[in-house]
């Protein structure tokens, strides 16, 4: 997907399952994280693995500090909120970086690596949620002129809904 001097983004492999939960075992308890002990777990990694929508960035050693799924959630996809003429439009998830990575811009490049392969699998816009205290991501949101086309309230957690053409 994206290569720069020290990291480089691919499709993750069944090799990755352990630094993956790992990572997404690093995020609870952080704010506004509505991850538990069960979510995600190795069953969503199983899932994003077996339909090559698993997509990790990595360091030049090879460890793994952020990860990001192409998601197929049918509440998500059932919200009312998405515009049918940006149709099909696909959902990134479970967006994921190293505490110790973070405030690098490593979010909004693993966003736009995923926005790349959605582009590539030919669907027409981005969307997804995001928790709406959490005004850290929304500032990364930002950054790419994302538009906020509704609210929700899913798995017990108040979202903006985000989404975006893919040019």
């Amino acid at each position: 997907m994206e290569e720069n001097t020290t990291n480089i983004i691919v499709a993750a492999t069944s090799d990755d399952r352990d630094e993956i939960l790992r990572l997404y075992k690093l995020q609870l308890g952080r704010e506004y994280c509505p991850w538990d002990e069960h979510y995600p777990g190795t069953g969503e990694i199983d899932y994003d693995l077996s339909r090559n929508a698993l997509f990790v960035m990595k360091e030049k050693d090879g460890r793994v500090i952020a990860s990001v799924s192409i998601d197929k959630d049918e509440n998500v996809e059932a919200l009312e909120c998405w515009s049918p003429e940006l149709a099909p439009g696909g959902e990134l998830s479970r967006l994921a970086v190293h505490p110790e990575c973070q405030n690098r811009g490593i979010a909004v490049k693993m966003l736009k690596a995923g926005m790349e392969e959605l582009k590539k699998r030919g669907y027409r816009s981005i969307h997804f949620l995001v928790n709406k205290n959490n005004l850290k991501a929304i500032k990364s949101y930002n950054k790419l002129k994302f538009n906020v086309v509704g609210e929700c309230d899913l798995y017990e957690q108040p979202f903006l809904c985000y989404e975006k053409k893919l040019v």
